[in-house]
């Protein structure tokens, strides 16, 4: 028999138990959000892992591909660049060519010792061709077990080799100037590599004694052209000394002849107003006298000009060394340095200036000298050093300051008035109305977009 008390507590856990579900039940459905959040953020984080992994094999698939696209973009620009550099060696154009400073190989004196030194050169090449020492071959070879058919096959080769070697030779020296003799002197050494590295299966190589050769007759003709060029510059140069050297003899047989003319029309005037006062009255005969004493001081002016144009005549080496400048033209401490024979020597400055240079020339000094010549010569090989073009010396452009012109002119005790300020007007000028320009402009610009004012808040916003 059960006991009444077992059945009462029996029904009490039972109650329990259904108010602890009832309870349990309310709580999950008061926070089922929350516990789908959590399983959303344990399959959210399972998803980041698993993404990261992902990621991470990516970029190590990424890595290795940049890894391996690096490096065949190096190999593809090592080709580039070589492949850029031969076709630099065939092209003609400006651009493309190294001004690499040439320096000759020979010093002859005249256009016949570089051709004679090119004659000797043909000479040798010919003597090599015929001892067979213009190329190699140290292999015996055999065609159908026959030597003479393998030499044969020997000595046609090394004829195209000799051919296509000659004829690149022959190219490039026909197109040598004065700013591509580096590019050709590289283009028949390439020539010679390439055309060896074609005779390499048969053991074929062109001599390193013929490459010399042909290096000897690219230099020699390069330099047979230069000498040329510097043979007719030198020539234009002495024609135009002859034709200043005419001017100034012109100028002072005109001279010459005015101051003549001037003399003998003094000294007639003296001889009149001589016998004019031996005919005077007392009264007249200080006049005369004074007329007579005027009439002595231009016949000496003028037996002084006479005198003066004679001797510029006799003297061949008489002249004047002028120091001019041309700011607008060439910039500060920039100045020429020449000389002229004439009797007013400011004419061929002027004559400098006429149309070669927007801005007319400003002197600085006027030299005279009884050795021109010497005197200028003095000055261009004091200051060699420092000449704007350091290439051709007939080019008398000096960079240097003023003072030390100076001080090298009194140096060689030289009657010098230096003027050490350039007016330089008509470039002044320029500069002025171009600034009038540049402030007219700017002002109008202004006028069209005006300034907006800045307006600034009253307070800062928070």
């Amino acid at each position: 028999m059960i006991s009444p008390l077992l059945i009462l507590v029996t029904i009490a856990l039972c109650v329990v138990v259904i108010v602890l579900l009832l309870r349990i039940r309310k709580l999950t459905q008061k926070y089922a959000g929350i516990i789908d959040i959590e399983n959303e953020i344990s399959r959210a984080q399972g998803d980041l892992k698993r993404e990261n992994e992902r990621f991470q094999k990516s970029e190590a698939d990424h890595k290795t591909a940049m890894e391996r696209l690096s490096q065949d973009y190096k190999t593809a620009r090592s080709l580039y660049d070589q492949l850029r550099n031969e076709v630099s060696v065939l092209e003609e154009t400006l651009e493309d060519i190294s001004f690499g400073l040439y320096r000759p190989h020979y010093s002859f004196d005249d256009p016949e010792s570089y051709k004679q030194a090119l004659d000797q050169v043909y000479q040798t090449k010919q003597s090599l061709i015929k001892q067979n020492k213009a190329l190699s071959c140290p292999n015996n070879w055999t065609v159908n077990g026959s030597a003479k058919e393998g030499a044969k096959m020997i000595k046609q080769e090394s004829k195209l080799m000799l051919r296509a070697f000659n004829g690149e030779v022959d190219a490039a020296i026909a197109k040598v100037t004065w700013n591509n003799v580096t590019k050709m002197e590289e283009r028949i050494r390439r020539t010679f590599d390439a055309v060896n590295a074609l005779g390499s299966v048969m053991g074929i190589r062109i001599s390193s004694e013929y490459l010399d050769l042909a290096l000897s007759e690219l230099h020699l003709t390069h330099e047979l052209e230069l000498k040329k060029q510097q043979i007719k510059d030198e020539q234009r140069e002495i024609r135009e000394q002859m034709r200043e050297e005419e001017k100034a003899q012109r100028e002072f047989e005109r001279a010459k002849k005015a101051a003549e003319l001037e003399e003998l029309r003094y000294s007639k005037a003296l001889e009149s107003a001589r016998a004019e006062l031996a005919k005077a009255k007392a009264s007249e005969m200080q006049a005369v006298e004074r007329k007579i004493q005027a009439l002595e001081a231009s016949l000496a002016e003028a037996q002084s000009k006479l005198d003066r144009a004679v001797s510029m005549a006799q003297l061949t080496k008489s002249g004047h060394v002028y120091i001019i400048s041309n700011i607008g033209s060439f910039g500060e401490d920039v100045f020429k340095i020449g000389m002229s024979r004439r009797l007013d020597p400011e004419e061929r400055v002027y004559e400098l200036g006429s149309a070669s240079v927007p801005f007319p020339y400003d002197i600085h000094a006027m030299i005279y000298s009884l050795d021109a010549p010497g005197l200028e010569n003095a000055f261009h090989k004091h200051f060699s050093d420092k000449r704007v073009n350091m290439v051709n010396p007939r080019k008398e452009f000096f960079r240097v300051s003023i003072t030390e012109l100076e001080q090298f002119a009194r140096k060689h005790k030289a009657d010098i008035q230096l003027t050490k300020l350039a007016e330089a007007k008509e470039y002044r000028e320029t500069l002025t109305l171009m600034s009038k320009a540049n402030e007219a402009s700017e002002s109008l610009s202004t006028e069209k977009n005006p300034a907006t004012e800045v307006q600034f808040p009253e307070s800062l916003p928070y």
